[in-house]
């Protein structure tokens, strides 16, 4: 009798332990479509950081696993957190439920707290999580998918650029991921430290000189390991690259520059430069530009 109830006791945890994360009706972000399911605040490193934590929302029609869309934000490296950019591209969240995709929103250190590579391989490991915890939360890790937002979008660049080498300084404990990139999404990303302009160049609080742990210009090496342009191959998967024409933050020909990178390598990829667009806001949530991003994610992701 004692063993039946011990027994008893273990499945009633296990099932509370699974049910604390998860809400049916109310997602963090109310603008989710009615009845998305929500695993909140996931610690994908096994420790007590706030910034290793993951949220993932499924579509509410029951499947037995969902391609993902794995969402990367922007905030210079150093601002924000995983809910962010998500305010000004509702419909674009919106539509990945109503088309049948998981997302994964993940948090990463800030360059304030720990220079480059800590946040790509806080990324690599919250995305080898994902895979590995797959099955567990209905993911199909086998078409997996990244979207980022400015700094977000370099690192969603350089995950999916680089994910096809063995750049063993980009992973925790140097251990290379299993799992690979279908699609890459690159929002305002920049993608060259050495061409990136900027009239902060010599300002050890600029955000890349903070994120580099060092200024650019007298670190070239470094820049360069940062830089997604280095990793660009004929293996990559496809990329959507959008850009405001009058981007404040990072030139415009940053995302020319990968686009003509990825061209040379044979790469499937398309560029769209917003006529008039600052450095983020709702215009990049337009519905001309929806339609090129579930064209993408339907053809490489379902």
């Amino acid at each position: 009798m004692k063993k039946i109830t011990q027994n008893l006791l273990i499945v009633l945890i296990s099932a509370l332990s699974v049910s604390i994360h998860a809400q049916t009706s109310s997602p963090k972000q109310p603008f989710f479509p009615k009845g998305t399911i929500l695993y909140g605040d996931i610690n994908y490193a096994g420790d007590t950081l706030k910034k290793h934590l993951l949220d993932i929302y499924l579509p509410p029609t029951a499947k037995d696993s969902y391609p993902v869309i794995i969402w990367i934000h922007g905030g210079a490296w150093m601002l924000n957190d995983k809910y962010a950019d998500m305010g000004y591209m509702q419909k674009t969240v919106q539509g990945f439920i109503d088309n049948g995709y998981a997302v994964a929103s993940i948090d990463y250190r800030w360059s304030t707290t720990a220079p480059f590579p800590a946040q790509i391989q806080d990324c690599n490991q919250a995305i080898e999580f994902l895979y590995q915890n797959a099955s567990k939360y209905k993911l199909n890790r086998d078409k997996f998918g990244v979207i980022g937002f400015s700094a977000g979008g370099h690192l969603a660049s350089l995950l999916a650029l680089s994910n096809n080498n063995d750049i063993k300084q980009f992973y925790p404990e140097g251990r290379k991921p299993h799992f690979k990139i279908k699609l890459a999404l690159d929002f305002y990303g920049p993608s060259n430290f050495l061409s990136l302009k900027g009239t902060d160049v010599n300002d050890p609080k600029s955000p890349v000189n903070l994120l580099l742990g060092a200024y650019a210009i007298d670190r070239p090496d470094l820049a360069n390991i940062a830089s997604p342009v280095t990793y660009v191959d004929k293996n990559d998967p496809p990329f959507l690259i959008v850009q405001g024409e009058k981007d404040e933050s990072v030139n415009y020909t940053q995302s020319v520059l990968l686009s003509s990178y990825l061209k040379l390598a044979g790469v499937k990829n398309e560029l769209i430069i917003v006529p008039n667009a600052p450095h983020y806001g709702v215009m990049f949530d337009a519905e001309e530009i929806r339609k090129r991003v579930f064209y993408f994610m339907d053809e490489y992701l379902k």
